[in-house]
């Protein structure tokens, strides 16, 4: 840290009866207050140096002693006018970054200009501050922390500005050349007097980022400006932009840590007013990180990314903030986790305990990507066409790489599917939240994403038992998005019991699960007529070899029906065959010539004596496999119980901000 020696007299200022005195043989005839301080001082080497108060005391009335003069403005305060109070009496002063702005304030209030003086104080702080404040890393960094107690003056003398240039151009220049006064990691110091004496300490071997934690300790103001000098340069990577970002948002933003802990906290009684304060100063804050965050897909991570968002939802920021963020994140949700996904929502107009219109926006953002038309022309009628010049045959390569590097992958996109479904289980816990919106976040995601269903299933059943009061269409609209061919044996055989889905769904997965263990077994070489018709409908092939998993397919809207027959595997085939007569009749379709079209399932009823009796041998036998029942009817298999629902309370406002201040995750 450098510093300033000014004066050889020995301090010889005392405090008495709440009064700052100077020792000197000769009577004080000058009273300055300051701020509520009162200084009993002498005219003759403050006039002489300080041209304001000689205007003020040429003003002013004197009395018989003593002539009174305040100054209830006073930059700086006590400490800076003492300062330059001692300097005019040839006290010695030190001077160093930390007080440098409130003397230079206080100086230039005084008006200690050459005018009055040569070698005046102003004269003398310009000097040390260009010469040697500037030179130090530093020393450039506590500056223009102090310029935030005095910003107007600091603005129009130029020093904030000036400290923004220094802490810039030390970025963009190699760090051999800096003059580092303070490592990247806090533990060497250098100290460096003005005269230029530099102490012979090894300076630390420093990285690419060493910048970023000391410009941390920078107000938002201060930390926008110079970032922004920095990111102009074109010099600085984006990927230790977005580094330095997030140490930031570590260093300020609670619970947007690298541990998951805020670092700052607030008591839970405060009042509401000190609350919105702070409220607004983080709303800010991340507003202005928002801003700044590069361009560039991948210099922050996604996490972080989501922590900016759900601190986004908790402080109120604006909705613009909000869709740039999703944007970012649908450009890298391939990276997230379910728990980051997990936003609360604080809107008055919903009930519902997360955020799921935010999230539904980031998957729109993420299946947006490479959703430009193809970048080859279409080829000649004729069968030909005429040859490129290899400038231009370059130029459609870059252009077909730049857009394949910004389109999500299939592999990117199996991640992402995988990522939905645990996410709709999480939520699906939520009694508020309508069926509309778990059928949305669920049909955002492409079929060929989703190489299996059990997830998905798995989701759907939580949901079930977290609405119960859900009526016959609506369980329909349910399960519609469940591809009952792409769920394993497992799953299958909790499907067959699980009274709450539709009896349809049942029926194809005990259906389908029949057709492929017949056909595995070898019992049945040919299939009959009717059974190959209804596998055709469902996009199957006889003659191909089964799935490993199960071979059941989705159904249509008009093909669902509600479960009321399979409670047991006691029942007969005679009671579901009655049940699926009795639907086909309420489902069928009319076209417009008056033709009824019969359901696809009708064939069903046609099946020949020995599938009929496969088939329920084959139920039963799913019945039986079951690993248990316990007495709440929550069905065990592979040792995991299917998650009852949440019976927890829903957030409110004033709980999520409390654990948001307390950095709770």
């Amino acid at each position: 840290m450098k510093f300033m020696k000014l004066g050889s007299r020995p301090d010889t200022f005392y405090t008495a009866e709440a009064v700052r005195c100077v020792s000197s043989e000769v009577c004080s005839d000058l009273i300055i207050q300051v701020k509520g301080s009162r200084y009993l001082l002498h005219k003759f080497p403050l006039l002489s140096k300080c041209l304001k108060l000689q205007q003020l005391c040429s003003e002013s009335p004197e009395t018989s002693q003593h002539q009174i003069i305040q100054l209830p403005d006073f930059p700086g305060g006590i400490e800076a006018f003492e300062l330059c109070a001692k300097f005019c009496y040839g006290i010695t002063i030190t001077l160093s970054a930390y007080n440098i702005v409130a003397v230079r304030c206080a100086a230039e209030y005084l008006q200690m200009t050459e005018d009055v003086e040569k070698g005046n104080l102003i004269y003398k702080l310009e000097v040390f501050f260009n010469s040697c404040i500037l030179h130090g890393w530093r020393d450039s960094i506590v500056c223009s922390q102090t310029t935030k107690a005095f910003p107007l003056w600091s603005e129009d003398l130029g020093i904030t500005s000036r400290c923004i240039e220094a802490i810039t151009s030390k970025v963009l220049s190699h760090p051999s050349k800096v003059s580092l006064s303070h490592s990247h990691s806090r533990r060497v110091r250098d100290d460096v007097s003005c005269n230029g004496g530099e102490s012979q300490k090894r300076r630390p071997t420093t990285t690419k980022g060493w910048w970023a934690e000391d410009m941390a300790e920078l107000g938002i103001d201060l930390y926008w400006r110079t970032m922004i000098a920095i990111k102009s340069g074109g010099k600085i990577p984006s990927r230790l932009i977005g580094e330095a970002l997030q140490i930031y948002a570590s260093r300020w933003l609670p619970n947007v840590s690298r541990e998951g802990a805020g670092h700052k906290q607030v008591a839970s009684d405060s009042d509401s007013d000190s609350t919105n304060e702070i409220r607004s100063k983080h709303r800010l804050l991340l507003e202005s990180i928002v801003s700044l965050l590069p361009a560039e897909k991948g210099t922050v991570s996604c996490s972080f990314l989501l922590k900016l968002l759900k601190a986004a939802s908790i402080l109120g920021a604006s909705s613009s903030s909000k869709m740039e963020l999703a944007r970012r994140v649908g450009l890298q949700l391939e990276e997230a986790k379910v728990k980051d996904l997990l936003i609360p929502s604080l809107s008055y107009s919903s009930d519902m305990l997360y955020d799921v219109d935010i999230v539904l926006s980031i998957l729109e953002q993420f299946m947006l990507q490479g959703q430009s038309p193809p970048t080859s022309p279409p080829r000649s009628k004729l069968g030909f066409e005429r040859r490129k010049s290899r400038s231009a045959e370059n130029i459609d390569f870059e252009l077909q790489e730049s857009r394949r590097s910004s389109s999500a992958s299939h592999s990117s996109k199996l991640k992402v599917a995988k990522l939905v479904d645990g996410y709709l289980q999480e939520i699906a816990r939520d009694v508020n939240l309508p069926l509309s919106k778990f059928i949305a976040i669920a049909e955002s995601i492409p079929d060929f994403s989703r190489p299996d269903h059990d997830d998905l299933y798995r989701a759907i059943d939580i949901y079930l038992k977290a609405h119960p009061d859900l009526n016959k269409s609506e369980r329909k609209r349910l399960c519609r998005i469940l591809d009952c061919k792409k769920l394993s044996v497992e799953v299958c055989m909790h499907a067959a019991q699980n009274e709450k889905l539709p009896l349809r769904v049942v029926v194809q997965v005990l259906f389908f699960e029949q057709v492929r263990a017949a056909m595995g077994g070898g019992k049945v070489t040919e299939l009959p007529s009717n059974i190959k018709a209804l596998l055709a409908t469902h996009g199957i092939d006889p003659s191909r070899p089964p799935a490993p998993l199960s071979t059941t397919t989705s159904v249509q809207a008009e093909d669902q029906w509600s479960i009321s027959g399979l409670k047991s595997p006691k029942s007969k085939l005679s009671a579901l065959r009655m049940k699926l007569n009795e639907d086909d009749l309420n489902d069928t379709n009319v076209h417009p010539d008056g033709m009824a079209r019969p359901s696809k399932f009708k064939a069903f009823c046609a099946l020949p004596s020995q599938p009929k009796k496969m088939f329920r041998y084959q139920y039963s036998n799913n019945m039986e496999m079951c690993v248990g029942i316990n007495s709440r009817s929550d069905v065990f298999f592979l040792g995991i119980p299917f998650e009852r629902p949440n019976t927890e309370p829903l957030l409110t406002e004033e709980k999520v901000l409390q654990d948001y201040y307390k950095g709770a995750n």
